[in-house]
């Protein structure tokens, strides 16, 4: 089998990745995530994986090197991470009562072919309508300054919304799995014929 790597340090694509249960690897790729000129959300979160995972192709020559980046979008504007409790207050003040569709770019590059594969996948999040008070009150208890929106959805962060679509829960985390699965299938690593018996 393949080296199989993860291009991100996040613990939260880690957690997922390791759902899984293969053996893989993490590597840091070193990007520039600028965006393009007029270069659409779609587009840049593609762009992105696909740079991630080829950026540490040169550490693992016969590996499958999987990208991943998300960009959230709320009113036509790209969102990142917070990084602060104030941006957190402003992105989440943004969000009240409205839909915000989250975009994850996946890529999965074959480091001994050259080969890349790579998907967008959205994820849209329709929020309750939040007063000052609730923001204050969840980002004081959950601090999800590095998560694209300012939430965990996988912790208290569900108490924000009013209902959440989309094909894979994965994809809004950070790593949409059910395509990652058929990607991996399609390089030859069939997930559940590599399982180690417990």
């Amino acid at each position: 089998m393949k080296t199989l790597v993860l291009a991100s340090t996040s613990p939260f694509r880690k957690s997922i990745l390791a759902k899984l249960n293969l053996a893989f690897e993490c590597a840091k790729p070193d990007i520039d995530e600028t965006a393009g000129v007029n270069e659409s959300p779609q587009a840049l979160v593609e762009r992105l994986a696909g740079e991630k995972a080829r950026a540490v192709a040169s550490q693992f020559p016969n590996a499958l090197i999987i990208g991943s980046d998300q960009v959230a979008v709320c009113d036509g504007q790209i969102l990142g991470k917070p990084h602060t409790f104030e941006n957190g207050v402003k992105q989440l003040s943004q969000f009240s009562d409205k839909a915000v569709t989250f975009y994850t770019g996946l890529a999965l590059y074959n480091s001994n072919t050259g080969q890349t594969e790579s998907q967008v996948v959205p994820f849209t999040v329709h929020f309750n309508p939040l007063s000052q008070q609730n923001i204050e009150n969840y980002l004081h208890a959950e601090q999800p300054y590095n998560c694209a929106g300012s939430f965990k959805s996988e912790g208290l962060g569900i108490c924000l919304f009013k209902k959440l679509e989309g094909e894979d829960p994965n994809t809004l985390i950070g790593l949409p799995l059910i395509k990652l699965v058929a990607m991996l299938k399609a390089q030859g690593l069939d997930v559940l014929a590599n399982q180690v018996k417990l």
